[in-house]
């Protein structure tokens, strides 16, 4: 064979060789795993357990960024925190939430005790989103929604799948501008509705009152970082007008830090004793103590509660009823029990996530009961527009005989 054949022989060879290897690199390119064709993001690197498969969500994402034709744009990070979101969602519990920037800055607002809107706590009861209850003169309060009432629609969107972040983010807005609430209340059939108008809202933390026959009055309306403090004056007030008896009302209070209630309950329990107990999981529990101030040793004491009474209202109540034998009147308590850190996860975004469950001091988890009354009391329409108060004269009947 000629040089010149051998010569043709070899570019052939190589001619097939090099169009096969590109053959099988365009095959391999677009075959190659899911997470490798996206290109557009950092940090995709997943670190997978060995359980746990990320193929489908990427194989999704990539089908959703090469196929996607609807209206909506296709926006890497809205999409990110849409998959954060749903993950999240999954989890099956309402106080598990991730906050995307907007949410995260509305959240921060509503920490600091002042923002823009109604002035309503709302939780989630029985998968239903819930009035918690009504701060104290806000536009809900003076407009008639009260503590129980469920949410069916905000202005023309129906609130059935809404979560507790979403539907907030629709109340909310501008002081002045108007949102109208659709809302079932207990025992009656037929719907309400409500239009309110939005204003700047101040969480307010205490009231007292004196009355007669020495009795004392304590209407905390939260458990803000400012409550300890304004609890330490109330108490003091209560010493210097001479009152033997006190009536602790929680009624419409959701709650808030639990070092405020911790506080609060070491005016009455002796160093040591037990406030509450922190469930989390598998066995690991951490028992919150009282500080001892114990400044009510043989002081008759009642405590008010309804539907309204969540979170560190209840670790409160629940504390004062086990170590103290304390009565309580009203109706069932929220029954708002876990225990939430707020996390961030840019300096954008955070995640408010479950770490734990509220216990009482004998073991009672007030998540899945609540707190029950010992003299259980309604309050009923025709009591809220004649402003009768029967469960706050039930505790003055009661506080009198003891």
């Amino acid at each position: 064979m000629s040089t010149l054949k051998r010569t043709g022989l070899l570019v052939v060879a190589l001619a097939i060789i090099g169009a096969s290897f590109g053959f099988g690199t365009y095959v391999g390119y677009h075959e190659r795993p899911a997470i490798e064709q996206v290109t557009e993001l950092y940090n995709k690197e997943t670190g997978k357990p060995d359980q746990v498969d990320f193929a489908e969500f990427w194989e999704a994402w990539s089908i959703l960024k090469s196929k996607y034709a609807g209206d909506a744009s296709f926006e890497s990070q809205t999409m990110v925190y849409g998959a954060i979101a749903g993950m999240v969602e999954a989890l099956g519990d309402p106080y598990t939430v991730f906050f995307p920037p907007k949410e995260k800055e509305q959240f921060e607002s509503e920490v600091k005790g002042r923002f823009e809107g109604i002035g309503a706590e709302i939780g989630m009861r029985k998968d239903v989103l819930t009035i918690i209850a009504p701060l104290k003169d806000s536009p809900a309060e003076k407009i008639g929604i009260k503590a129980g009432d469920r949410l069916l629609k905000i202005d023309d969107k129906i609130a059935t799948d809404l979560t507790v972040e979403e539907a907030v983010t629709l109340i909310r807005g501008e002081h002045g501008t108007k949102v109208k609430l659709t809302i079932l209340r207990n025992s009656e059939s037929d719907t309400r509705e409500f239009e309110i108008v939005r204003d700047v809202i101040r969480i307010p933390v205490l009231e007292t009152e004196k009355r007669p026959g020495g009795i004392f009055i304590i209407k905390l309306y939260n458990f803000s970082e400012n409550s300890p403090f304004e609890f330490r004056k109330a108490v003091r007030e209560m010493k210097d007008s001479s009152s033997t008896k006190l009536i602790i009302d929680l009624r419409n209070n959701p709650g808030g830090y639990l070092e405020a209630s911790v506080d609060i309950a070491s005016w009455f329990l002796k160093e040591g004793e037990v406030v509450v107990r922190e469930d989390f999981g598998q066995g690991r529990e951490e028992t919150h103590k009282s500080k001892g101030y114990d400044v009510f040793t043989g002081t008759p004491i009642v405590i008010l509660l309804n539907e309204g009474s969540a979170s560190a209202s209840e670790i409160l109540a629940g504390a004062l009823k086990d170590n103290l034998h304390v009565k309580i009147v009203g109706k069932k308590s929220f029954g708002k029990g876990s225990v939430q850190e707020l996390v961030n996860i840019t300096d954008k975004t955070s995640l408010k996530v479950t770490i734990a469950r509220w216990l009482t001091p004998s073991g009672k988890s007030i998540s899945k009961e609540g707190i029950d009354p010992d003299v259980q009391v309604e309050y009923t329409k025709a009591d809220f527009e004649t402003g009768k108060d029967p469960q706050m004269d039930k505790a003055v009947e009661l506080i009198t005989g003891l």
